[in-house]
């Protein structure tokens, strides 16, 4: 058998777009020949799909689902948002979503197989990529869980049901009423889609991003050249427009303009406890891969 060089992969890459894996596979597959290693991808149905591999697919839609106990929310990506408004792909999505309720992570998703065909969801999607012509990306997920109380949902700039470019869950749990606790519950959805919150209270923000808040806001503080005990003042006051920007139970509810979050939780006749929330909006803190094409190569024939 040829040996299988650096070199040979990166000139079938070269000529097909395809992956360096898949590359490395059709090479061995063909003893090095690179015209049957070409025809080979091809018959696999891999060149096609696999030539988009390279591209940025930062358009798409967040999609959600919920039953009684649970809810699932993803974040499938394509590379133009012609693609997304698409009813072949937004079926695409729907069918990931309904399996994104059957797993317990992104990891789990995507070795489940699909109802009624003998695939992965990840062949699902390399098939999707070759019917479409575009790249498909399952980039994340989420499940959450409430046997006690309900969990509501809020999609924003919604192109078809449940799927739109912001999603919000939110899990909440009260003795009051169900549908005035849902209706409550819709509109602290849309809230956490407008606002964006860290966390839910103050003690659930990550030590790591209150304490770097912490510095610059006292560095800020003093370089006004203020005495310190002037300065721990600033720091304290600035600190609390932190909270209040950032902490949903701290911050100013977008239905009224006036009631905090917090407040709100007790206009119903039981009080309301938030237990969770969810929030994905398409594309945020996307980074393109910057690799070189010789440390990939090495890494995969080493």
């Amino acid at each position: 058998m040829s040996e299988i060089t650096a070199n040979l992969v990166k000139q079938l890459r070269e000529k097909t777009g395809v992956g360096m894996m898949d590359c490395k596979t059709a090479l061995k597959e063909n003893n090095g020949d690179i015209e049957a290693s070409i025809d080979w991808l091809r018959t696999k149905g891999i060149a096609k799909a696999s030539k988009k591999e390279g591209r940025i697919t930062s358009e798409g839609l967040i999609s959600l689902i919920l039953d009684e106990e649970f809810a699932a929310i993803v974040e499938i990506n394509s590379e133009t948002d012609f693609v997304a408004r698409n009813e072949d792909f937004q079926r695409i999505v729907k069918t990931l979503t309904k399996i994104s309720l059957l797993s317990e992570d992104l990891e789990d998703m995507k070795s489940k197989k699909i109802k009624g065909k003998e695939l992965s969801v990840e062949d699902f999607i390399t098939e999707a990529i070759a019917s479409i012509g575009e790249k498909i990306n399952l980039r994340r997920m989420k499940k959450i869980k409430n046997e006690k109380g309900l969990i509501v949902s809020y999609v924003h700039n919604q192109v078809c049901e449940g799927m739109g470019k912001i999603g919000v869950l939110v899990s909440l749990e009260s003795d009051s009423d169900r549908e005035k606790l849902k209706d409550l519950g819709k509109k602290i959805a849309m809230h956490v889609a407008a606002t964006n919150p860290i966390s839910i209270d103050i003690n659930e923000i990550p030590e790591e991003t209150l304490e770097r808040e912490k510095k610059v806001l006292s560095e800020e503080a003093r370089s006004s050249g203020k005495s310190e005990d002037i300065v721990e003042k600033m720091t304290e006051g600035r600190l609390r427009k932190f909270y209040e920007e950032n902490v949903l139970l701290k911050q100013t509810f977008v239905i009224d303009g006036e009631s905090k979050i917090e407040s709100v939780l007790n206009s119903l006749d039981s009080s309301v406890i938030i237990k969770e929330f969810v929030r994905m909006e398409l594309g945020e803190g996307l980074v393109k891969n910057e690799e070189g094409f010789s440390e990939e190569v090495s890494s995969l024939l080493s």
